[in-house]
């Protein structure tokens, strides 16, 4: 793994077990090994795409879902733990990334962890309904036709999505750990400049709210589909981690859309699967202790590469052991610009340049794989 990834890219996870069922009764002291993830956002993390077979079996027990709604039917209530097959925000809703989120953490972790996932989202709503000060104004604000259809979903949750959000959130905390935040979001808000600094106080409430340690509890917001009409928003998602240094992009580039702001049922998955892929080193850096190296390197906490006019702009990536590496950038629209390492790398540090004269200013992704592991990674290019 490399600096500007934050983490370790193969070492091992202490080995840990638990045992469970559907409905799992937790003891009434916090588990440790039980990592919890908020989720909140618009459509894309309610979930778009109907549930296949493949994604209504092989759900480990391990993964769990915390309803922030009743079912109508009765087969899930509010505030009870389930095991999290989907739909995981409400009955109506479909697959969404958080969905194999989890059940890739839980396939990937030792067993004595359990996982974890509360879902409060509104579909086509502005990131504006999650702010505490703003929801009943922006609620207001909504034309005739829009409040017809968004203002049942928000009522689903009390009228209020971001309360129900910190609600859930206190209680699950009775059981487990809160371990990072999932977000999905900005259709509504394409273009917007200031979407950034929204996320970022609602992201600062959520932390004051539910007494969380900011340093601890990371930030994992999706992109938009490329294929979209939204694509250009990603520009202001790569400048969440500018401001919020505990903060990831999560890489949309070549996932498959079913429309023009909607992802196919396996576009789901593999967006799911991208999250948890930068959620695991994380997770790894807690269980094992292993040195964050973002405290000695400002580039890398904000994700901001800045490159110089004389080209001698550099990248570095940290190996725990000797590995094949291959690290390349592309643009926003998936053409390869540039590849930065392909070659079989030592164990430790290693610096690659990055071509200033050659690529204009702008947003890249950097996708990094050794292995089996494959790592993306949003990045902003400028002059200076």
């Amino acid at each position: 793994m490399n600096a500007f990834l934050r983490g370790g890219a193969t070492a091992l996870l202490a080995s840990m077990m638990v045992t469970g069922l559907s409905n799992t009764v937790f003891s009434q002291d916090p588990d440790p090994n039980f990592h919890i993830y908020l989720a909140f956002g618009q459509s894309n993390m309610e979930g778009n795409a109907r549930p296949e077979n493949q994604d209504k079996t092989g759900v480990d027990n391990r993964f769990q879902l915390l309803p922030a709604v009743d079912w109508p039917d009765g087969s899930r209530k509010k505030g009870t733990w389930t095991k999290a097959t989907a739909p995981l925000c409400r009955s109506s809703t479909g697959l969404c990334p958080a969905d194999y989120f989890g059940r890739t953490l839980a396939d990937s972790l030792p067993e004595k962890i359990k996982i974890g996932i509360i879902n409060v989202s509104v579909a086509g709503c502005k990131i504006e309904m999650f702010d505490k000060n703003t929801y009943q104004s922006y609620i207001n604000s909504l034309d005739a036709n829009t409040k017809q259809w968004m203002l049942p979903i928000a009522n689903e949750y009390g009228g209020n999505p971001y309360g129900r959000l910190v609600e859930m959130g206190k209680q699950a905390k009775k059981d487990g750990f809160i371990k990072g935040i999932l977000l999905h979001q900005g259709e509504s808000n394409s273009g917007e400049t200031s979407w950034a600094s929204k996320v970022k106080k609602i992201y600062e409430d959520l932390i004051l709210d539910l007494g969380l340690d900011a340093s601890k509890t990371p930030l994992l917001a999706g992109e938009m589909l490329y294929s979209g009409v939204c694509a250009g928003h990603n520009t202001n998602i790569a400048k969440l981690p500018g401001l919020l240094p505990n903060s990831y992009i999560i890489s949309a580039q070549g996932l498959s859309g079913s429309d023009i702001y909607h992802f196919t049922a396996q576009g789901y998955r593999e967006f799911g699967k991208r999250y948890a892929e930068v959620m695991l080193p994380i997770i790894r850096k807690d269980l094992t202790g292993i040195k964050d190296d973002r405290a000695n390197n400002r580039t890398a906490e904000t994700n901001t590469l800045t490159i110089t006019t004389d080209g001698k702009s550099s990248l570095s990536f940290t190996l725990p052991q000797s590995a094949q590496v291959s690290l390349k950038a592309y643009t926003l629209s998936g053409k390869e610009i540039a590849l930065l390492a392909g070659a079989e790398y030592s164990a430790g540090k290693h610096t690659v340049r990055f071509p200033a004269e050659s690529i204009p200013e702008g947003v890249f992704v950097l996708k990094m794989s050794s292995g089996s592991l494959l790592i993306t990674r949003t990045i902003m290019a400028g002059t200076r």
